[in-house]
Formats: C-alpha cells, structure tokens, sequence
C-alpha cells in the first residue's frame, strides 16, 4: 500500500512540526515541500501555516494538505536530523518521523 492510499483510505488528517534544536538545516524538507516548510535566516526549518506564514514558535504545528503528504512524508523520512513529526489531528499519534510505532 503506498502512503497516498494509506491516508486517503484512512480519511485521516495529518499536522506536521518540526523539532529546531534537531534540525540540521540541511533544507531537503523545503525541497521536497516547500509549501509546508522554509528555512530561517538561523538556518533552521519551520512550518508553515496555511496563510504561508512561517511559524517559529516551539512546537508549532501545521495542517498537512492531503496533495503534499507524499512529499511532507518524504521529508520526514530523509530528514537527517530526524526532526519531522508527522501525526494524526485525531489521537496525535505520530505516524512518521522518529516517534512513530
């Protein structure tokens, strides 16, 4: 089952954040999804909001559109610095990132 059929089929809503004192600054989470993330002048990636306003408060979270969890889980995924959680809206169980089961 690929992650797109694995979340359209589930109905479920993601959100996304970022954990800045792991980031690496490496950018590959801006590449893969640069609607969802950006890099600061520190050199660290945040989440954007849906206003594409960057959110640099500690654990700010963003919705995942459903055409980009592909590319938000992929980010997650290749994230050397392991930082990107991605979680269900519903219970918060993350489902990518260095805390999921």
């Amino acid at each position: 089952m690929t992650v797109r059929q694995e979340i359209v089929g589930g109905g479920e809503s993601l959100e996304v954040w970022i954990d800045q004192d792991l980031c690496t600054g490496d950018g590959i989470c801006a590449q893969y999804a640069p609607e969802v993330f950006e890099l600061d002048i520190d050199g660290l990636a945040y989440v954007k909001g849906a206003d594409d306003v960057l959110l640099q408060a500690k654990g700010a979270v963003a919705a995942v559109p459903l055409p980009l969890v592909v590319d938000v889980v992929d980010s997650a995924r290749e994230c050397p610095g392991e930082c990107i959680h991605v979680r269900r809206v519903s219970d918060r169980a993350e489902v990518y990132g260095p805390d999921a089961e």
